[in-house]
């Protein structure tokens, strides 16, 4: 038997208003803020690979309608097609939403899967979320930084041939829940997204060889039954560097915690104790 969990209740009109805040707060940042972003993209590589990465298009969920999927894969590639061979430059920072803009069924956004506040249900542009992931997993394992990263409050589904640590993604909705990566290294560095028939693809490439391999795991994970009588889950993520030249371990760095509420039962889905 699936747990429950109660979406929380707010008022349309308190959502309605701090969505209003917090957008008009986000346009302030990207127009009158003195922030450099990036903007310009380029068709042709950048000579080295730092790191790539890719994620199968459609999967079987339970109790989701497939035509969301496929509209996902749809509104991927609107926005890959926004994105790819964006140049970040020393000094510049990379957001999702400034490059990708609001999704519209005028621009060929599609409605796709969206959670909001505890609530499966669909929205233009649902699905996008993918991409974010994809970016962010990709820039922990370059020496970019991660400046703005919102991650998922609840765990919806279960552990699923899991190759990544839990929690290791980036949720976004236009446009106050960004992503944004600064580069403060010397090197400029090429973000490359692209869709095959099965595949979301992507690539950070930059102008000069990468100086250390990373890899990220996870510390401290537990499941936490709650008091309103449901789940919760939690962890740590790190990195471990490696120096290219010698494969000398260089240290260990932390990246963030992680706490969601658990939208199934764990023990009878099977999800690691």
């Amino acid at each position: 038997m699936e747990q429950v969990v109660r979406p929380v209740k707010r008022s349309k009109l308190r959502l309605a208003v701090g969505r209003a805040a917090f957008s008009a707060r986000r346009y302030w940042q990207w127009y009158f803020s003195g922030i450099a972003f990036a903007r310009r993209r380029q068709a042709d590589n950048l000579a080295h690979v730092h790191f790539s990465h890719r994620t199968p298009l459609l999967r079987a969920l339970r109790n989701v309608d497939m035509r969301l999927q496929h509209n996902k894969v749809s509104s991927l590639a609107v926005a890959a097609s926004c994105i790819d061979g964006v140049v970040l430059r020393p000094g510049e920072v990379f957001s999702f939403w400034r490059l990708v803009g609001r999704p519209r069924a005028s621009r060929g956004f599609k409605p796709g899967l969206v959670l909001s506040n505890g609530s499966i249900g669909e929205g233009m542009g649902g699905g996008l979320c993918q991409m974010t992931n994809l970016i962010y997993w990709m820039t922990l394992h370059t020496p970019l930084t991660v400046s703005e990263r919102w991650r998922h409050g609840f765990d919806v589904f279960p552990d699923d041939n899991r190759s990544q640590p839990f929690a290791s993604g980036a949720t976004c909705a236009y446009n106050y829940v960004d992503l944004q990566v600064s580069n403060s290294t010397p090197d400029t560095f090429q973000l490359r997204l692209w869709l095959d028939d099965s595949h979301l693809n992507g690539a950070w490439r930059a102008s000069a060889e990468p100086l250390h391999r990373y890899e990220v795991f996870e510390r401290d994970h537990a499941i936490r039954p709650e008091w309103w009588g449901g789940y919760s889950r939690h962890n740590s993520l790190w990195r471990r560097l490696t120096a290219v030249a010698d494969g000398s371990e260089r240290g260990e760095e932390f990246i963030t915690e992680n706490h969601a509420i658990m939208m199934y039962e764990p023990l009878l889905e099977g999800t690691r104790p």
